[in-house]
């Protein structure tokens, strides 16, 4: 039986599906994926990872910082449950972390000393076609078959939401769709660099300034990152101020 209410379901797929619009923006579409996920069960962060046209796997989005690093470090070492994800096309489950050194000699460690117990990790698949995968990393408590549909359900949704409706019908991948958000994703990562250092602030409190900016004043979270990145016409008043 799932340990996920009912209630809290449905309010995520509500919020999935009323993003999956004709415009939205695939990086903050993602960003809020992941931290829904996060929020489903309290107990561990997630990050998501999207492969390039030429099949090259790319941080896309993370609930926190420290999935965020998670990812990344699977990224440099090509070592961690979401590349394993990726390539099988078949969920890594229920893995305990310190027992896990011989499966990933590098990663394994890594996330234990940052106070991670478990990990699991979700391909991004449509049929046969994997561009990239979830990754949700926390304390020892497992996920059961219930949970385990449920994260594998919303990581298929947002496939859908990528490739969009009319790609899907023609069995197209929008790749200039998914080179534009990973685009997005590395001019979002320097303006939280910026803000950051600007304001004294955590990474994960400077791009809260900067989504919070974008919805506000009804503009893409690529398009405020963008002018901060540019610095004009200078940085933006995030607090609204």
């Amino acid at each position: 039986m799932s340990t996920v209410s009912a209630e809290r379901l449905a309010t995520v797929f509500v919020d999935v599906a009323d993003t999956l619009v004709d415009d939205f923006d695939v990086v903050e579409f993602l960003q809020m994926l992941t931290q829904h996920v996060a929020a489903l069960f309290d107990t561990g962060e997630v990050g998501l990872m999207l492969a390039d046209h030429r099949g090259r796997l790319t941080f896309m989005a993370a609930s926190d910082e420290s999935a965020r690093l998670m990812e990344l470090f699977q990224l440099q070492h090509g070592d961690g449950p979401c590349l394993d994800a990726f390539h099988t096309a078949r969920p890594v489950t229920n893995v305990n972390l310190a027992g896990a050194a011989a499966k990933w000699p590098r990663f394994a460690p890594r996330a234990v000393q940052a106070g991670f117990e478990s990990v699991h990790a979700f391909p991004l698949r449509l049929r046969k076609e994997v561009i990239g995968a979830m990754g949700v990393f926390g304390s020892a408590t497992e996920l059961d078959g219930a949970d385990e549909n449920i994260v594998q359900a919303l990581a298929d949704v947002a496939v859908i939401g990528i490739l969009q409706e009319r790609a899907i019908r023609r069995g197209e991948v929008l790749t200039g769709q998914l080179q534009g958000a990973l685009n997005s994703r590395v001019v979002i990562e320097q303006a939280k660099g910026i803000v950051a250092q600007a304001r004294s602030v955590s990474p994960d409190d400077a791009f809260a300034l900067i989504r919070d900016f974008a919805r506000r004043h009804n503009r893409r979270l690529s398009e405020v990152a963008g002018t901060i990145v540019a610095g004009l016409p200078g940085l933006p008043d995030l607090d609204g101020r």
